[in-house]
């Protein structure tokens, strides 16, 4: 009982110290070493291991963050270890399944016995191994305890207790790994902020460089100070204590060194050479940065690339980039270091360039200021001539548009007073045979012969006659008034008050005479309800427009067909579709249908307005848009969206 006793009071000396060391212990493997030694205090455990799993997520992978065997040769520490399968690693079994594994080795050795090769060490007289728990249950990894020994088993009681130890070591780790994590993510944070703080004052220097670049194309152009500014300005984001500027003269096919400045040569060796010499000629032939080393400057010369290299060779690293400007060739700037500890990469060769292409632009502004002026003058000149050309020909496409309107007008007369000629032939025959039979029927009267019958025939004669005359005339008088309303409204801009669907229909009426003959149905649904206080003249002359458009363009001669018409409220708009079952129209001609002029019947009835007027109508007069979709063999579909209310005066 006192041994049990005094274990006892070891054991939560032994927790007390796991959970003093979990407060004050920044580092996994020696808090381990803690409870490694505190557990030999307890229990026999000369062989000790902890296995973690992998923070990046990779299966079946652990670190052995501390290992102490008698036997087997430990892990690297810190090295990631890939178990094998749970059927083949005991390890792989305890956090997978994140259960406890007690085995002796007769147990092991019927493992192996079975077909399993069971571990990667030395067979152990007992094993024991629990796993490391984190609070959502997950497996943080396993603690494993073994002894190669048989007088050192472990009992009961041992693993009761060891599995008490696994707990306080995985909420300690728990904290550790956290923490561990923290001093990472730090750490991390820390370079990444070095690293943008760099960046950032590199970026600020570029752009305090560009700015300066820009600065000398605003002034005067003094070559004894801007080639040194431009040098210093440089010099801010790239190191060059060997600097040189190119100048491409395309008149001589010459190039120029303005600016020179070198660690080794007081002067360059030419101010001025043929192009196609050395390296400058080099890069404006390649037309592209070029960043070379000691060995790559050798090797480009053994190759015969470089035409008679001019200054010193002797160099460590070289960059060079063309002043390229809309592909066209002012120079080149050129940065050498002869030092080993001064080397570009391609960091330094992309700023470069980049400065390149902004010395370029400022060389351009200030070689074309004078040319610049010059153009100037002369576009103002001709935006006065190309404005008076415009204004012409607005005023000749309106007065065209203007001729269309009052074209499809006089076709509009035609049309009725061919349709009116009808009835009123009928009639003049209808008064010409009533007065020869009145006329007749005189005759029998003063003759006597006239009798019952005969009277009879002349009262049926007169009724067939009157019915006829009244059926043509009220013919003729619809025909008539649609007509003069129609025809007043397209010849007037004025807002009045209409009901939308009668007025479609005396638009339909108008238009008989077109469709007269031809087997097209025209089927209108448009409520009887819509009262619309708008411009009804461009109402009319868009359903014209459209009527006739499919008439010409969408239907052959002798083909059938359907015109739909459909109109409906919504809230304060009139949503209006017109649909035909034509031939339709391919894409590339349904983008150029609302173009002025633009018409796939020219010289056979299409002046290519038509549409165009429609368009401005819709979008200008109704205030509203217009869609239109078509597709070959699918005819031909316009959505219009127009307000029901024109707020404007209506006329009276």
């Amino acid at each position: 009982m006192e041994s049990r006793l005094s274990r006892l009071e070891a054991v939560q000396s032994m927790l007390l110290e796991i959970g003093q060391k979990s407060s004050t212990c920044t580092d996994i493997a020696e808090f381990l070493q803690a409870v490694h030694a505190a557990l030999g205090r307890i229990m026999y455990a000369a062989n000790f291991y902890v296995a973690l799993s992998d923070l990046d997520g990779k299966p079946n992978a652990v670190r052995f963050v501390y290992f102490v065997d008698e036997l087997d040769e430990a892990p690297g520490r810190g090295e990631l270890v890939t178990l094998a399968s749970p059927d083949q690693s005991p390890t792989a079994w305890v956090i997978l399944n994140r259960q406890p594994l007690i085995m002796t080795a007769e147990e092991h050795n019927q493992h192996e016995q079975d077909g399993n090769k069971w571990g990667w060490g030395t067979t152990a007289e007992h094993w024991m191994g629990f796993p490391l728990m984190d609070q959502n249950h997950q497996a943080l990894g396993a603690i494993v305890i073994q002894s190669y020994d048989k007088e050192h088993t472990f009992s009961e009681e041992d693993e009761a207790l060891f599995s008490l130890i696994a707990n306080y070591v995985s909420s300690a780790l728990q904290g550790l790994q956290s923490m561990d994590r923290l001093e990472r993510a730090v750490h991390e944070r820390t370079a990444a902020l070095e690293f943008e703080v760099a960046e950032r004052r590199r970026a600020e220097s570029l752009q305090r460089a560009l700015y300066e670049i820009a600065s000398l194309s605003a002034g005067a152009w003094d070559t004894d100070t801007i080639w040194g500014q431009l040098h210093e300005a440089i010099s801010e984001v790239v190191t060059a204590r060997n600097f040189l500027i190119a100048l491409y003269q395309p008149s001589s096919n010459e190039i120029t060194i303005p600016y020179f400045i070198d660690e080794k040569d007081a002067d360059a060796p030419v101010k001025r050479f043929q192009y196609g010499v050395g390296m400058s000629s080099y890069i404006l032939k390649q037309r592209k940065p070029c960043l070379l080393d000691r060995d790559s400057y050798r090797e480009l010369l053994e190759k015969g690339e470089i035409d008679h290299p001019l200054g010193n060779e002797e160099i460590a690293s070289w960059m060079g980039a063309p002043m390229l400007l809309n592909d066209y060739a002012y120079g080149v700037l050129i940065v050498q270091s002869y030092d080993d500890s001064v080397i570009y990469g391609q960091s330094d060769l992309d700023i470069l360039a980049f400065m390149a292409n902004h010395v370029a632009v400022a060389i351009s502004r200030l070689q074309n200021e004078r040319a610049i002026r010059l153009a100037k003058e002369t576009l103002e000149e001709q935006n006065v001539s190309l404005n008076n050309a415009l204004h012409q020909l607005q005023e000749a496409q309106s007065e065209l548009v203007r001729q269309e309107k009052l074209a499809s007008l006089g076709r509009l007369v035609a049309g009725v007073a061919h349709e009116i000629n009808t009835p009123l032939g009928i009639c003049v025959t209808a008064t010409s045979h009533l007065v020869q039979e009145l006329k007749l029927t005189r005759e029998d009267l003063a003759a006597g012969t006239l009798d019952e019958e005969g009277l009879n025939q002349f009262f049926d004669i007169i009724d067939q006659s009157l019915r006829i005359m009244t059926t043509n005339t009220q013919r003729a008088a619809a025909l008539v008034r649609s007509f003069k309303q129609v025809a007043v409204d397209q010849s007037s801009d004025s807002v009045r008050s209409f009901n939308l669907r009668k007025y479609l229909d005396e638009v339909l009426l108008s238009l008989q005479p077109k469709l007269k003959g031809k087997p097209i149905v025209v089927d209108v649904d448009v409520p009887a309800d819509i009262q619309m206080e708008s411009f009804p003249g461009a109402v009319s002359q868009i359903i014209t427009n459209m009527v006739v458009n499919s008439l010409v363009h969408g239907y052959g001669d002798g083909q059938e067909g359907t015109i739909k018409i459909r109109g409906r409220i919504d809230g304060e708009h009139v949503l209006f579709d017109y649909s035909d079952d034509g031939i339709g129209m391919d894409q590339t001609t349904l983008a150029q249908l609302f173009d002025p002029f633009f018409t796939t019947k020219r010289g056979s009835g299409g002046s290519g307005l038509g549409a165009h007027i429609l368009y401005n109508l819709v979008t200008g007069a109704l205030g509203g848009t217009v869609k239109v979709v078509s597709a070959p063999g699918m005819g031909l579909h316009y959505s219009l969206k127009f307000p029901k209310v024109q707020h404007g005066k209506i006329a009276a």
